[in-house]
């Protein structure tokens, strides 16, 4: 036993090692930062400082935050929603064909972010093909325009993360046993009925990770609303790039990043209680 527990021990390490390194030493450092005073060379002063918080009470604050809020929620939605039955239909398919498409659905990684990002750009620009199909369909008016608004945006961000979303899906839909819907079925089950009770919990765990792997950069995005948003659709992730590459002002950029953080961190703490609550009163209702 304690050999076992040895040799789980150093298999855990690398990992272990990983994750403080690059993720626990970098939020502290971030929220360290955030109690600093900044210099008038845009560096970090002796001493510490709650003048970077108190500055937090921005007016325009709450409506960015709302947006961010609302925008990385829909978009994670919306993602979800599309790649919960690609999933699905991938599993179904041929060694040939699965391939295939996973193939597809990989290939936009390699191209740039921003070539992607400026290809929308261009899709959606006032003299592109689409706008001008629009127009000839009659359903956009020549002055209407699809760029620099929170539509545009939001656009963007579901068809970077969709890849996202997809893939953590179809690692656990690949291992789910397909005939407990057929047995399903035999015992009456309509096919959207067994889809919903049957398929879905069975994934549960690989739509939890694809929520998080698409909230969280959803979250923090900056470069797509920068390049196809407007000054009406600055996220979060705008106001912090901002105060690190323009304002110099790195305590105010990581006051912001942690807010942000907790923004993300306090609802699945939320979620994980929930959870361990429901889960010991079926235990104590079981027993």
């Amino acid at each position: 036993m304690k050999l076992r527990k040895l040799s789980n021990f150093f298999l855990g390490l690398p990992s272990f090692v990983w994750l403080v390194v690059f993720y626990a030493i970098p939020i502290i450092l971030v929220l360290i930062i955030a109690f600093k005073p900044v210099d008038s060379y845009g560096g970090l002063a002796e001493g510490w400082t709650l003048e970077t918080i108190k500055n937090l009470k921005n007016p325009s604050y709450p409506d960015i935050i709302w947006r961010t809020f609302w925008q990385g929620v829909v978009a994670t939605f919306v993602c979800i929603v599309i790649a919960v039955p690609v999933s699905y239909q991938l599993c179904r398919l041929t060694a040939k064909w699965k391939n295939l498409f996973l193939l597809l659905i990989i290939v936009p990684f390699w191209t740039n972010f921003l070539i992607r990002i400026f290809a929308w750009k261009i899709f959606l620009q006032s003299n592109g093909i689409f706008h001008r199909l629009l127009e000839w369909c009659g359903i956009l008016e020549p002055t209407t325009n699809l760029l620099y608004n929170e539509w545009a945006v939001l656009t963007v961000m579901i068809y970077t993360y969709i890849p996202f979303a997809v893939l953590p899906i179809y690692a656990v839909a690949e291992k789910f046993d397909f005939s407990l819907l057929d047995a399903a079925k035999d015992l009456g089950a309509s096919s959207f009925y067994a889809f919903r009770s049957v398929f879905l919990p069975g994934i549960s765990k690989g739509i939890a990770t694809a929520v998080m792997v698409v909230l969280i950069p959803a979250f923090g995005a900056y470069l797509i609303p920068s390049l196809v948003g407007g000054p009406t659709s600055e996220l979060l992730g705008d106001k912090i790039a901002q105060s690190v590459f323009t304002n110099r002002n790195l305590p105010y950029a990581s006051a912001l990043s942690a807010m942000l953080m907790l923004a993300v961190f306090l609802p699945m703490v939320a979620l994980y209680w929930i959870k361990k609550v429901q889960d010991s009163k079926a235990k104590h209702k079981n027993e």
